[in-house]
């Protein structure tokens, strides 16, 4: 760029707000930005466009890996001159080792592989429909308040339309050589992010060897085996320029979607998937919908919580605990620890109350709605609508993975199996025997997982054991401030410990998760990701959530009572305090989600700068300021980190993990949705920013949703259910106040509900070798523990009591209904919610019928010699003219789904007896 030119001058972060679409020359409703001519972005003669890059360098002529790295770039550049490719070399200096490869796409290769690879491209007229029109049938009441949203929405969180003016929205069909005349042809009528994907087709599958070199050719194609040996530094699409600059998308996308001052707008994903391709615009716009969508239950989760904060003094139970003078409770451990005072949990219990309150009921009621159907009924309904909408708007509709070629990893690996034809590909394959080779390999990956699952928990035991251990060594001082902090400070580093835990064996699992994966064998890249998601899940699911699933579900459930407790290898289990486990279930759940999220989050802020900043650094100690030098962009992208195709699972693998600390257990952490929303306006934007910064550009992929995340989210939402039913029903004390109140008090109230919760146990029943040696036992003959058991003067003491069966049963009542209700109300709402909106899918057999009217007609004209360059805005005009034939559109396709029916048909008066050709034609696209 010439250094004159006052457009490209970097802009500070406040002037954003001037960066327009009318800065890059984009039209309005353009299918994307028009770039300014920016010279980096050509070859030397200024006109071929560079599509892709390639980086060689020099290999030492004593390189030891036996492989002859020059041949391979000379034969693999051959073929892929062959191919149509145009290759031009370029050093960004002499002494350099590197050379940079830059290939450009001509037009009849991008004409023949856009047809092979079914791409979709706008045809000649707009089908004057409005895809963003509202869903929402438009009476005269909604249309009001619906219009009001929209405009407060738009004007204040919407994306600016001076810089992202909406698209228009053009019929498509799929490319065709034969039928070009269909198309809406122009200069830039292939993107840069079409032109990448075919040039990463066809990089993926040239040979590096002569056919002649080698018995096994068809092992040795690829570019990913050329990166992995060496013979190539790095291949990548480069940037649309410089991110600091005016005149690009990039900057663009920089300064007015990556930017965290203006977090609060909607994304502009229309333009995000036009630069990035539709795998990773769909991630964003599952993030953002996920984000809006957390929304209600944050809003609902603070006023739970603050309805705890201002009725705190007034719990009745919590009240009796701190006004208690003369109750002596249990010793928490055995020998050392001695008799404590009930009120001594006074700070515990008040704190408690804040999240074990009425008000958890209702939360937990609507978050099992929420939740479940969050990504089941409500929210995953609600975004399979969302997707559609997404589907349609990005051309998507009806899109399928065809047949995938075997990788090349797996190719590698079994080059000297004996050679099968693949009955659908037609291609001969390595031939994997299941019992003799993958069956093993599936058994070594079962056994390691079950292993790490073993450690998991020995993991807990191992926490467990710390608490029981500093409850001990705290007890043993005899200090009143301390007692009364000491279960807050057990737990609160306890669960700090098993943070760190976490995190280091998350580094273990991924690894060996990836390392099973390639072991079992994987023949596609789908069966690759698929097997690796749910392993590395599964890994993550045991090392995040087993020490919440033993506080939640386990802790205090099986301890026994004073005298004869239940040991494990000598060891009394652990106990729940007086107000319950739920507060340490918070803390655990708290920190472990928190901190990851704010590890996590500083790591992806850091990392990225981290990696440049070594760049930078060795570059400055290699070069001097006279050979200091502004790169061009293609030369520039090849110091930016390699976007893996893995590196989007890592992404969805963050958030779905969070969606399971919001869901699965949120009725003990109202605030979970907050801390949620706050992480992922954060990830949002510097997901942005390290794509567009610190990353080169990712090919393009198409897909049609998020995949098998789907299917794990909806997991997770059944789950959620059962969880939230057993926390509310067993972990808090909801069923046994409210069995209580409705029980045993007389007026219905909590007043007694402490006393009555506690049993009586006789020292001296204590067995001798477990009996407490401190001094404050003189005198007391009797102490409490929490349970609901006979006295010592009974005759079955210390047996269950009445009152235990029938909190047990209201318990599990309670879970049942609880299930049941919510699993009615469901279905009712997945009843009444279709996956895809009723005029969506008007929408699309409207289109679906214009398109082949216009391919019939204009068939019809060119087989009479006619020109039908004029027919396709007649046909419009007639077909779309009067509203009222919108109506029928649908019917009509139905029956144009029939070639027969609709041929004996005739149509505007034309004779029903058309050419055979025509006919032919007719049936083709119809079918």
């Amino acid at each position: 760029m010439a250094s004159g030119d006052d457009s490209t001058a970097p802009i500070a972060a406040d002037e954003a707000d001037d960066v327009e679409l009318n800065d890059l020359g984009a039209g309005n409703g353009d299918s994307r930005p028009k770039q300014k001519y920016l010279p980096d972005q050509y070859f030397k003669d200024g006109t071929s466009k560079i599509d892709f890059v390639l980086v060689r360098t020099c290999i030492r002529e004593d390189s030891d890996d036996g492989i002859d790295h020059e041949l391979r770039q000379k034969i693999y550049e051959e073929n892929l001159r062959k191919e149509g490719l145009h290759l031009e070399e370029e050093k960004i200096d002499e002494n350099s080792p590197l050379t940079f490869v830059k290939i450009h796409t001509p037009w009849e290769v991008l004409q023949r592989y856009a047809e092979i690879l079914k791409v979709r491209m706008p045809m000649k007229e707009p089908a004057g429909l409005n895809t963003d029109e509202d869903f929402i049938k438009k009476v005269p009441v909604i249309r009001e308040i619906t219009d009001l949203v929209d405009i407060v929405d738009k004007g204040m969180f919407g994306v600016n339309p001076r810089k992202f003016p909406p698209k228009n929205k053009y019929l498509t069909g799929v490319y065709s050589r034969d039928r070009e005349y269909l198309f809406d042809m122009s200069e830039d009528f292939f993107t840069p992010a079409v032109r990448a994907r075919v040039v990463s087709f066809i990089l993926k599958r040239k040979w590096f060897v002569h056919q002649t070199t080698t018995q096994e050719p068809k092992m040795d194609f690829g570019i990913d085996k050329l990166l992995a040996d060496g013979t190539y530094m790095a291949s990548y699409a480069p940037h649309e320029g410089d991110f600091r600059r005016l005149g690009n998308a990039r900057a663009l996308l920089y300064y007015e979607w990556a930017n965290l001052r203006k977090f609060y707008r909607h994304q502009p994903l229309d333009y995000v998937e036009d630069y990035f391709g539709v795998k990773i615009g769909m991630y964003f716009a599952w993030l953002g919908f996920y984000t809006y969508a957390l929304i209600p239950p944050a809003i609902v989760g603070i006023i739970c919580f603050l309805y705890g904060v201002i009725t705190i003094y007034d719990d009745v139970p919590t009240n009796d605990i701190c006004a208690d003078e003369g109750t002596w409770m249990c010793p928490i451990c055995d020998v050392f620890c001695g008799y404590w005072r009930l009120n001594e949990t006074c700070v515990h219990s008040r704190v408690t109350y804040l999240i074990d309150n009425p008000s958890t009921l209702f939360f937990a009621i609507f978050m099992s709605f929420w939740g479940k159907r969050a990504f089941a009924a409500l929210f995953l309904e609600f975004w399979k609508r969302y997707s559609a909408e997404i589907t349609h708007r990005w051309d998507l509709t009806g899109f399928d993975v065809k047949e995938e070629h075997p990788r090349p990893e797996y190719l590698t690996k079994l080059k000297d199996l004996r050679q099968e034809v693949n009955v659908v590909t037609k291609q001969l394959e390595p031939h994997v025997s299941f019992w003799k080779m993958r069956f093993p390999r599936i058994m070594i990956s079962v056994s390691v997982i079950l292993l790490l699952i073993t450690v998991a928990i020995a993991i807990i035991v191992g926490v467990v054991l710390y608490r029981l251990s500093v409850l001990a060594s705290l007890a043993y001082f005899k200090d009143d401030y301390v007692s009364s902090y000491a279960m807050l400070f057990t737990n609160a580093t306890a669960a700090t410990i098993n943070l760190v835990i976490v995190l280091l064996l998350n580094q273990v699992y991924d690894r060996l998760a990836e390392y099973l994966t390639d072991l079992e064998l994987p023949r596609t890249q789908s069966e690759y990701d698929d097997s690796l998601t749910l392993k590395i899940y599964l890994l993550q699911f045991i090392n995040y959530y087993a020490s919440i699933f033993y506080i939640a579900f386990f802790k205090g459930r099986f301890h026994g009572y004073p005298g004869d407790y239940n040991r494990i290898a000598g060891f009394r289990q652990e106990e729940c305090g007086p107000g319950g486990c739920l507060l340490e279930l918070t803390m655990q759940l708290g920190i472990i989600m928190v901190g990851k999220q704010a590890l996590l989050t500083v790591w992806e802020m850091v990392l990225p700068k981290l990696f440049t900043w070594l760049g930078d650094l060795g570059k400055m100690l290699t070069q001097s300021k006279d050979e200091e030098r502004v790169l061009p962009q293609w030369a520039a992208d090849f110091k930016l980190l390699d976007w893996g195709p893995q590196s989007l699972f890592w992404e969805y693998l963050e958030m779905v993990i969070q969606f399971g600390f919001v869901t699965i257990f949120v009725a003990s952490f109202p605030l979970a949705p907050l801390f949620a929303i706050i992480n992922n306006v954060l990830e949002m934007r510097l997901d942005a920013r390290k794509l567009l910064v610190f990353y080169r550009r990712p090919v393009g992929q198409r897909v049609r949703d998020i995949g098998i995340w789907y299917r794990i989210l909806n997991t997770i939402g059944k789950l959620a259910v059962l969880s939230n039913a057993c926390i509310i029903g067993f972990t808090s004390n909801f069923i046994p106040r409210l069995v209580y109140s409705m029980r045993v008090s007389e007026d219905g109230t909590l007043k007694g509900y402490m006393n009555h919760s506690l049993s009586v146990f006789r020292v001296a029943d204590f067995p001798e070798k477990y009996r407490p040696v401190v001094d404050n036992d003189t005198n007391i003959e009797t102490c409490r523990y929490i349970d609901y058991r006979l006295g010592p003067d009974a005759e079955d003491k210390y047996a269950p009591d009445v009152l235990y069966w029938h909190v047990l049963a209201a318990r599990l009542i309670f879970v049942l209904i609880f299930e049941n209700v919510v699993y009615v109300v469901m279905q009712l709402i997945c009843w009444i919610t279709p996956d895809v909106p009723r005029k969506l899918k008007e929408r699309i057999q409207q289109e679906n019928y214009l398109v082949q009217e216009m391919i019939v007609e204009m068939e019809l004209y060119r087989s009479r010699g006619e020109d039908p360059s004029n027919l396709g805005c007649t046909l419009l005009q007639r077909l779309i003219g009067d509203p009222e034939q919108l109506k029928p559109f649908a019917q009509r396709s139905m029956l144009m789904s029939h070639p027969t029916r609709r041929r004996s048909q005739p149509s505007d008066g034309s004779s029903s007896q058309q050419p055979d050709r025509i006919a032919d034609i007719e049936t083709e696209v119809r079918t």
